[in-house]
């Protein structure tokens, strides 16, 4: 029975660089100037799992340090993690084995996912408006249930993660993690809200 699922997380950067799960989807956080982002893409049981966590430091002036300030916009620094091969869908790869950095110069009432677009499409949503891909990663598939131990990252003891420099959850076994299923459904539900509030502005 599949008791873990294959999605991108998201995460809001702390103090030392620490990283906590997002309490809201992308498309409804609006990050304040000077914030990190992270998005990560992997198999987890439970939201917020730890060791799914970006393998890089939240750190804004790692990321945004080249990147001035600007008269009526602000800067949100994005750490994006494509994962573990382990971790891939059936024929792909992970593009690269580091995760990305990118400092967003965006709107000031910009949401995470509009910071995110402006520095890495494509990106894929599907009918619920959660967030599917990032850069074109992975092709298909959105939050999908996969067996259990199927596409597990490494114990920490084998992979532990990088620190921002070398870049430029646990469930029952008898189901899928109610702290994780309720996470996904929650993300999908805020993002819809935001894409629809969006919508409405546009009128």
């Amino acid at each position: 029975m599949a008791s873990s699922y294959r999605y991108w997380s998201f995460w809001d950067g702390g103090a030392n660089g620490s990283w906590s799960y997002a309490t809201q989807g992308p498309s409804t956080a609006r990050p304040a100037d000077g914030s990190v982002q992270g998005f990560r893409f992997g198999v987890s049981k439970d939201a917020g799992d730890q060791s799914g966590r970006p393998r890089a430091d939240a750190d804004f002036e790692a990321v945004c340090s080249a990147t001035p300030a600007e008269q009526g916009r602000k800067r949100v620094a994005l750490v994006i993690d494509f994962g573990l091969p382990a971790e891939a869908p059936s024929g792909e790869t992970p593009p690269g084995d580091a995760p990305r950095t990118a400092c967003a110069r965006v709107a000031p009432d910009a949401t995470s996912a509009e910071a995110l677009a402006a520095v890495a499409k494509p990106l894929r949503y599907n009918s619920a408006a959660l967030l599917c891909g990032i850069s074109g990663y992975p092709r298909q598939g959105c939050g999908e249930p996969i067996a259990d131990g199927a596409g597990q990252r490494p114990s920490a003891s084998s992979s532990s993660p990088s620190s921002a420099s070398s870049a430029s959850s646990s469930g029952g076994s008898g189901g899928p993690s109610a702290g994780l299923v309720v996470g996904v459904v929650a993300v999908a539900a805020l993002a819809a809200a935001g894409v629809w509030q969006s919508r409405r502005r546009a009128r």
